[in-house]
């Protein structure tokens, strides 16, 4: 692989992970912030979920963006966004401003999946999609690991507080990094002509993908598309699972296990770092299956199986030890790594037009969000109704068994109007 698709890689890796970084800031730290601001569970749980609010209403705003004016700028104006969002949570004085704080972030989170997904149209070829998607959306899981174990340390050691304000500022490192050194590779001056050539003609239609708002078949051709919404439902029964995760499993350690935050941090961490791995293991399996195949079937199934893999969370009411309790999210973690990842490149694998791509991907995010709206909100009643958490890991188990089926039987045709134009387009066929 060449260097240049290497940094593209690392960039996308790491500024998915300073996303989730940011939210989980807020769960290592709850317990702090709710003793501060005498906040109940159920108000917790509005709390964790008021990033989703704007971050769901703006992702298809964003997409239509990322279409229009393309991936640098867009980039940079969300990461500008959340991370002074991110900072501003750590000088909140009130219930209130906190609120207000997580409700900027979700706006600016709303560019990454959009902008993301076409980074990975515009730069790499569909032979490594699942492998470059993986890595993307693996950003996900290596955030809460790292912020987690950052932001118990931080706070820990300095108060809740100086958390949000250090992981803001890795933002803006970041943002400068990406002014300073990403361009399309039509303008990039690192990449061969040779190479150019090839990402070019893999993107899938010979139309510059920059071509205007117009570009593409559009929003109304993507929602008369079966396949888009099964692949948004499937989505959206993947990410359930994950913000389960993300908002809930510091305080369940916590109020179940008694750990102190630093500890909490670290036995957050562990399930999320392996996860990482095995989700990368299965992008580069997935990539092998759609070249040896031919098809986009290897991929379909192997999204399911995933999905399928996460639903062990349906065991972790049955089990007492830590041990065996921390082993089952490792696994289900992987499993929703993988799926969540192979189904944004299934959706790209299924797309014919690469002029829609910062568009759908603004719609299957949606999906994830839509359910995911609920996972902060659900478990908050359930925890105040019955002192236990048991329920909650039920309905996300749930989820996840109904999310496989959509998957396997319900995507199998391309998504928009006219079929593929590049000579490299892979058959769809089961």
């Amino acid at each position: 692989m060449p260097a240049v698709r290497v940094w593209i890689y690392v960039l996308l890796f790491t500024g998915c992970t300073i996303n989730y970084v940011d939210r989980v800031a807020l769960s290592v730290a709850a317990a702090p912030i709710a003793t501060q601001f005498h906040v109940s569970p159920v108000g917790m749980g509005y709390l964790f979920s008021a990033f989703l609010w704007t971050y769901l209403v703006t992702l298809i705003p964003w997409g239509l963006a990322v279409d229009r004016f393309g991936t640098r700028w867009t980039t940079a104006c969300g990461m500008a966004i959340w991370s002074a969002a991110t900072m501003l949570t750590g000088l909140a004085g009130s219930y209130a401003m906190l609120f207000a704080t997580r409700l900027l972030m979700g706006l600016g989170e709303a560019s990454t999946y959009p902008a993301g997904g076409r980074v990975i149209r515009e730069w790499i070829p569909g032979g490594e999609r699942g492998l470059a998607t993986v890595t993307f959306n693996s950003g996900g899981y290596a955030g809460p690991a790292f912020g987690a174990v950052l932001v118990g340390a931080i706070a820990g050691a300095l108060g809740w507080r100086a958390g949000f304000l250090v992981a803001g500022a890795v933002g803006v490192v970041w943002l400068a990094v990406w002014l300073a050194w990403f361009r399309r590779p039509e303008d990039s001056r690192a990449l061969g002509a040779a190479e150019r050539a090839l990402i070019l003609r893999e993107r899938g239609s010979g139309a510059d993908p920059l071509a205007g708002a117009g570009s593409g078949a559009g929003i109304a051709a993507l929602l008369r598309s079966r396949t888009m919404w099964a692949l948004f439902v499937t989505q959206g029964c993947a990410v359930y699972a994950q913000y389960l995760f993300l908002t809930w499993m510091p305080s369940y350690l916590q109020a179940t296990r008694h750990l102190t935050l630093l500890r909490t941090g670290l036995y957050s961490a562990a399930p999320y770092g392996v996860a990482v791995l095995g989700a990368l293991l299965a992008g580069a399996l997935s990539d092998r299956r759609l070249r040896a195949e031919r098809g986009v079937a290897g991929r379909r199934r192997m999204v399911a199986a995933m999905m399928l893999l996460s639903a062990v969370i349906l065991l972790v009411p049955l089990v007492g030890n830590i041990g065996a309790i921390l082993l089952l999210f490792t696994v289900s973690l992987t499993g929703i790594a993988s799926a969540v990842g192979l189904n944004i490149a299934l959706l790209n694998d299924l797309l014919t037009e690469p002029g829609d791509s910062g568009k759908a991907n603004g719609l299957l995010v949606s999906g994830g969000n839509l359910f995911g709206l609920l996972a902060p909100i659900l478990p908050g009643y359930v925890v105040a109704g019955t002192g236990q958490y048991d329920a909650a890991f039920v309905i996300a188990g749930g989820l996840l068994l109904c999310g496989a089926t959509v998957c396997l039987t319900l995507t199998r045709r391309p998504i928009g109007e006219r079929a593929p134009a590049s000579a490299s387009a892979l058959s769809l066929s089961a």
